[in-house]
This record gives structure tokens, sequence and C-alpha cells, in this order.
């Protein structure tokens, strides 16, 4: 991961998709912004119980670092549904995953321990994001999104390059009724007795949707463990949200 300072934000990137000239993505830690108390700093979560105008003020300025023209959210649901932006909405839709190859739309996914997973597609010029915590993962959601991306897109999944942002790391990803909860094949990055490697999960499924190995990247940077720079829910409970974001710069050829 590459951290970048801009002003107050503080936010990582992958290197593969750095190099990609038309392509702005970001995960954004909660350094900056305006929220206080249990939100303080760049809180992007409207449901979190902040106040309305600092989350207003804090997504103003992810979309101005981003360069953007719009940030599109989602109302996530832990779910396996994708979206695909074509345009202007009236409100956020209800999906857990967003795919683009709209210059100017910054695909933004929420998380304090689940997952963003931003994915491009360097040859098509095509962009995803998607939300994957526990329950995403059981519903296959990243599966779905590379089959939007290929099926609606062209995209060929051998040449999506994809990075799995901060998140619950092995460390802090306990599931005590993981027999319930759980299907059987993710106990094979089960680590100790109830907990689980969840970045690994992942890219096993970016895998067996048909990415190369060498094309996934995991930030690798556990949400619980650190409290200065990333919200955790699992950590406080009462608490804001980070941006992910990923999208095709406004000025794209």
């Amino acid at each position: 991961m590459e951290r970048r300072c801009s002003g107050e934000l503080v936010y990582d990137c992958f290197p593969a998709l750095s190099r990609v000239s038309w392509l702005f993505h970001g995960c954004f830690t909660r350094k900056g912004g305006v929220s206080t108390g249990p939100f303080q700093g760049l809180n992007a979560g409207v449901s979190s119980g902040d106040d309305g105008e600092a989350v207003a003020a804090n997504r103003q300025a992810i979309l101005q670092e981003s360069g953007g023209s719009e940030l599109v959210v989602l109302s996530q649901v832990h779910g396996n549904a994708v979206h695909v932006h074509a345009g202007p909405e009236l409100g956020p839709v209800e999906a857990d995953a967003v795919v683009t190859d709209r210059p100017g739309a910054m695909l933004t996914i929420l998380t304090a321990d689940c997952q963003a997973v931003v994915l491009a597609d360097p040859v098509r010029k095509v962009v995803a994001n998607a939300h994957a915590g526990w329950r995403g993962s059981v519903a296959g959601v990243l599966s779905a999104t590379v089959s939007v991306m290929t099926d609606r897109f062209g995209c060929r999944p051998e040449d999506l390059l994809a990075g799995i942002g901060p998140s619950l790391g092995p460390c802090c990803a306990e599931f005590v009724h993981y027999k319930t909860e759980l299907p059987r094949s993710f106990c094979t990055h089960r680590v100790g007795f109830n907990h689980f490697d969840f970045w690994a999960i992942s890219r096993d499924q970016l895998c067996d949707a048909g990415l190369s190995a060498s094309n996934i990247a995991a930030a690798q940077c556990c949400t619980r463990c650190d409290e200065e720079h990333y919200y955790s829910y699992r950590r406080n409970h009462t608490t804001g949200r980070m941006a992910t974001v990923i999208g095709i710069k406004p000025s794209a050829p």
C-alpha cells in the first residue's frame, strides 16, 4: 500500500491501480474531516448517528480530493446485488456492489470492519467497488461483481486488477458461531479456534472468479487494531464509517 497525505486527509492506494493513468482510487482513513466525539475525523456514514452537516462536509472533502463530479453511495444491505451506475439517480440504490464506465462517477463503499474491494479493468476502462462483509462473502458478492463486469461490459477476468481494503484481520475476525454462520469451505482459512482470514477468503473468491492471483492485492491493515487510522464497529460499536473510492477521472481520454 502507498499512503498519501493531502492536507489533513490521509488515504491508502494500491500500487498496481495507481499506475493506471485514468483512474482515481483511495482507501480513506479517519484522518481529517470535521466529525467529533465517537465519529472523530472523516466519517462518511450518514446512518452512523453523526451530525448530517458534518458528514456532508466530510463527503465533499473526499469528492474534492478524488476530482470527480459525484460520489455514488449505495444503501448497503450485506447481500450480493450489483448495481450498474449509468447516470444520475434519485437516491441511494439498495445494493452491495456498483460498476460503471462513466467518467467522474466516484464509486464509494462505506466500512467499519467489512471489506471494500475495488476492481478496475485497464483494457475496457471499467471500475467497480464491492462491500464484502462476512454475509456478503457468504452470498458471493465478489463473484457477482466480476460477473456483471464480464457480462455487461465485456471485461475479461484475467485483465482485472483488485484491491482488498483495510478491514478485520485474522487477528480479530472472531466467529463464535462459525459452524452455523459460515460455509464449511471457509474453514480452510480458519486461524486458531474460531478466527478467520477473510483477506485470504476474498482472494480465493476473486481467483475462483477468474482473476490472476498476481493482480490481487490486500491492504492487510486490521481496522479493529488500529484506532488511530480506522473506525471499527467491533471495537467501538458506535463509530463512523470510512470511505473507499474508485472512479474514472473526468478528464480521462
